[in-house]
């Protein structure tokens, strides 16, 4: 992979982590509300709308992205989305991973290390 594509590749990883990140604090904070008012609540916290903006941002990159590899290679290289959400899960608020969990990391790891390698 050239270093443009890998760039790029980090940059839509980064926000995308960072988006998911967002919408999860914005629906882990105040969760006495339930409901209708649960959802207004959260659209009133910036995290919600960092979320979207990130998500907006993510998909112009991914379009940039896709337009330097195969779609093929592209997804299977942009699945590395999920181990890093995962990890930052873990990281930022404290969740668990189970064994199955790690197996399945370990063997998307691998999966888009053997992709990386070829594209």
């Amino acid at each position: 992979m050239s270093p443009i594509v890998i760039l790029v590749w980090i940059v839509t990883i980064l926000i995308d982590t960072f988006g998911q990140l967002a919408f999860k604090a914005a629906a882990s904070e105040n969760t006495e509300n339930s409901g209708l008012a649960h959802w207004k609540a959260m659209a009133k916290r910036p995290w919600i709308w960092i979320g979207i903006t990130c998500y907006i941002v993510e998909f112009v990159a991914w379009l940039a992205f896709l337009s330097l590899v195969p779609l093929s290679d592209g997804v299977m290289l942009g699945s590395i989305n999920i181990v890093v959400i995962m990890i930052a899960g873990r990281l930022f608020f404290k969740e668990k991973l189970s064994k199955n969990r790690l197996i399945g990391v370990i063997f998307i790891t691998i999966g888009v290390t053997v992709v990386g390698m070829g594209a």
